[in-house]
């Protein structure tokens, strides 16, 4: 058997270490979602926000087959704002699709935030 080398040591030490910190690396994320709590669906809300009706409940189910909220449905004065509930618990609507808040209601009026009076469009469904 040939003699190991200090550079053959030290090559085959540096790889053990790369491949136990790719390991960990990867079953970080895992071990975050073992501790992650299944959101639970929100309360409904009915309220007037910068002179905008905003209303949000759990939907009845009679939506579309792309039930990204997590069967619950918000409103912008009376218009459907989709909403999309992410891994993480945040939510995230059409309008401000980049900047997830905590709640539908909080989509809602961020939404508002964003439309600065203008319309919402009803969101054609495929």
């Amino acid at each position: 058997m040939p003699d190991i080398t200090r550079r053959r040591a030290l090559t085959t030490a540096a790889a053990v270490a790369a491949t136990a910190s790719v390991a960990a690396t990867l079953a970080a994320p895992a071990a975050s979602a073992a501790g992650h709590h299944t959101p639970t669906t929100p309360d409904s809300f009915d309220e007037v926000y910068k002179g905008r009706r905003i209303q949000g409940r759990p939907a009845s189910g009679g939506g579309h087959h792309h039930e990204h909220g997590g069967g619950y449905a918000v409103f912008v004065d009376g218009v459907q704002l989709h909403v999309m509930q992410n891994a993480d618990g945040s939510w995230i609507s059409v309008v401000s699709h980049y900047d997830p808040v905590l709640t539908p209601r909080a989509a809602a009026r961020a939404a508002v935030d964003e439309l600065q009076g203008a319309p919402l469009l009803p969101f054609p469904a495929n």
